[in-house]
């Protein structure tokens, strides 16, 4: 068997046998296959896609090319939810008191953020003495005693994606539907999880900028979850402006609390409850995602989703009082108003934009090896669909005197204003599922 007779046939539009997938992939990992002949594959597969059977094969290749984990000893109802990445995004803090108060496990192996803000184990860190399960066992205890466990992500999981995707960043590949459903559910299925429930953004912020390829992919995920006999749920949800008002890491942890105490955004809130029901639903203990949204709505009211919040900070070395007293969360040193220049319904904003301006302040990393400041942000003051004056407020930047002028920039190109009135923007697009939602 060649490696050059399988990319021609892939060129070709033939599909491959397990075998001869297995063994282009299988010497490639062992670097007997070089580089310029997998770029080759990539970009046939960018143009020709995947068949059914091809996609099971490949995703099951990546996901046994290093350690499967599943976490013996937990003893809760598993969710593993995961999110494309989007501006504002800081769902999973919140759920981390959600999951919790409707004895839902999560045991989520996370990264810290490269761009604009940073990632979930980023955010967490603002607060001061948080730290992480080190081990497996570690995580498991931490699971078992408080819902939530997150650690660091091993390079043992999945090491072929990360060798793949490192390709398809250099040959124009990254967009291929099969490529990027492949990537995701082969980290999925490494980690065990009872229930898998994918959060696609869609639009200007996010990587995926129509409804049509973003269903595509949802259609795709789930595709591949049938193929392994999991329960996979995709949401398309807007990023054609940040999510909730808060960008950066501790405001952003400021406002997923809130969101707790029942006093959070519309959307951000919206978002929250439709997840955790959509789990609870998964696990069977609703029947409808409307009933799961009124248990949620209670554990909101009554207080117990905070408390769980509380639990978890506390278990991660975490001082709990913060959820009362922001005080203790790093604070930046000044803040600028950035005012509209004009009168009209905000028709637009660029989220991408706003993600870039808290980067430049500090918030997020443009290289591996930038150090976040967790004080520093943007807080949006109104969102689409909100009429101004010209000369109000549109966002605060906090700041400590870094970059500040290069994050105004970065504003002045993101606001459009219509004279006629403006719709406010839907949070979730869709929901596509394999369990019947």
């Amino acid at each position: 068997m060649r490696a050059v007779d399988i990319i021609q046939k892939k060129r070709d539009n033939i599909e491959l046998s397990s075998e001869e997938m297995t063994f282009l992939l299988g010497e490639y990992l062992a670097e007997r296959v070089p580089d310029y002949q997998m770029s080759s594959f990539l970009m046939a597969v960018y143009f020709n896609d995947m068949t059914k059977e091809e996609l099971k094969t490949f995703t099951e290749l990546m996901m046994n090319s290093g350690e499967v984990i599943k976490f013996q000893g937990i003893n809760k109802f598993l969710i593993d939810k995961h999110s494309t990445g989007g501006v504002g995004d800081k769902t999973t803090i919140a759920l981390a008191g959600l999951f919790a108060a409707f004895d839902i496990g999560t045991a989520k192996l996370s990264g810290r953020g490269l761009g604009h803000t940073g990632g979930t184990i980023d955010k967490f860190e603002a607060i001061d003495g948080f730290v992480f399960p080190e081990t497996r066992d570690e995580l498991v205890k931490m699971v078992n005693s408080v819902g939530t466990g997150i650690m660091g992500y091993s390079d043992t999981i999945v090491p072929l994606d990360k060798k793949i995707y490192s390709l398809r960043d250099v040959t124009a590949t990254v967009s291929s539907i099969p490529l990027i459903a492949s990537s995701i559910m082969s980290k999925k299925l490494a980690v065990y999880a009872d229930g898998i429930i994918l959060d696609v953004k869609v639009g200007s912020g996010a990587f995926m900028k129509n409804i049509e390829t973003a269903r595509e992919l949802a259609k795709t995920m789930i595709d591949i979850g049938d193929s392994f006999n999991r329960k996979v749920v995709t949401l398309l949800t807007d990023m054609d402006q940040p999510l909730g008002f808060a960008v950066g890491n501790s405001n952003e942890i400021i406002e997923a609390i809130e969101t707790l105490k029942g006093h959070g955004p519309e959307d951000f809130t919206e978002l929250v409850e439709t997840i955790v029901a959509t789990a609870l639903e998964i696990k069977g203990d609703v029947k409808t995602l409307q009933e799961g949204k009124e248990q949620v709505a209670k554990a909101i009211n009554s207080g117990k989703a905070i408390e769980f919040l509380k639990n978890f900070i506390k278990a991660a070395g975490g001082n709990p009082n913060l959820v009362d007293d922001y005080s203790l969360l790093p604070k930046h040193s000044g803040e600028i108003v950035y005012r509209a220049k004009e009168s009209g319904w905000i028709s637009k904003i660029e989220a991408e934009n706003i993600g870039k301006a808290a980067m430049v302040l500090g918030a997020g990393r443009a290289t591996k090896d930038d150090i976040i400041d967790h004080s520093v942000g943007i807080l949006l003051t109104k969102k689409v669909g909100d009429f101004v004056e010209e000369g109000d407020s549109l966002a605060i930047l906090q700041h400590n005197n870094k970059n500040v002028e290069s994050a105004i920039n970065f504003l002045d190109k993101t606001y459009t204003l219509s004279q006629e009135k403006v719709l406010k923007n839907k949070v979730i697009l869709e929901i596509h599922s394999n369990i019947g939602l």
